[in-house]
């Protein structure tokens, strides 16, 4: 009798001892998964802002000539877009990129909506980006012939007249590249697609600026665009989950 009690006690040591040795394995595991979770926290994506300026003498932007379709395109004045340096010398239209960068966000990121227009026989937006291998609509807004003609070395070139019934047109690319538009019909005007295969890109606002957010953190090169100023380079350091600032001021055109 004695040693079938000592047995039952015995037994139930040995289930009190698993058990707290079973709590004590799953709180560290649940320690080690919050400590990990901090961790994800922690290494969130940062920010890069800033305003991209000019150092040369500014002026006017040239007028352009309407030569056809007058009743249509004559409606406003047209205006050599390649350099729009404004009133703080701050710089329109000025492709920003991160240059390899690993990890982060893809390219969905980047939105599922990509137009390029043909609005009073000007291509609105004169400078845009476009992911890899995502639809880009071509609109026809006139109700006049236009013509979508690309100049491009790792894209297929495209080059589709698009008459007035033909409101809509729709491309994509598959390399990133940064492809000239031209239209044959209406020789002034003129666009920019940045074709990308990341979405750490920004093109600057009237005044400049730009920002570009989910940044890995680290220390990245950035590389600025600008159609009549060329490539230009600066690096920044982006914390986890902080903001950076990027100001750079582009020499004057030689």
């Amino acid at each position: 009798m004695r040693r079938i009690s000592l047995l039952i006690v015995t037994g139930i040591l040995a289930v009190l001892i698993v058990g707290f040795v079973s709590n004590d394995i799953l709180t560290k595991s649940n320690e080690s998964t919050a400590s990990s979770g901090a961790t994800v926290a922690a290494s969130a994506g940062g920010t890069i802002s800033g305003t991209v300026t000019y150092l040369g003498a500014t002026a006017a932007p040239k007028k352009l000539a309407v030569t056809k379709d007058v009743a249509v395109c004559g409606k406003v004045a047209h205006i050599d877009e390649s350099l729009i340096v404004g009133a703080n010398k701050g710089i329109k239209d000025v492709i920003v990129s991160l240059m390899s960068v690993k990890g982060g966000k893809s390219l969905d990121a980047m939105g599922t909506d990509f137009v390029l227009d043909q609005k009073g026989c000007a291509y609105v937006p004169h400078v845009m980006l476009l992911p890899a291998n995502k639809t880009l609509q071509i609109l026809n807004s006139d109700g006049i012939m236009h013509n979508i003609h690309s100049f491009s070395t790792k894209n297929t070139p495209v080059n589709l007249p698009q008459p007035k019934f033909k409101k809509k047109l729709e491309k994509a690319f598959t390399t990133a590249e940064n492809i000239s538009v031209k239209c044959d019909v209406h020789g002034w005007m003129s666009a920019w697609i940045m074709v990308v295969d990341h979405p750490y890109h920004a093109v600057t606002d009237a005044g400049g600026k730009f920002t570009i957010t989910d940044v890995p953190p680290g220390t990245h090169t950035v590389e600025f665009w600008q159609e009549a100023l060329g490539k230009q380079k600066a690096q920044v350091t982006v914390a986890a989950g902080a903001s950076a600032t990027l100001d750079f001021k582009y020499p004057a055109k030689k």
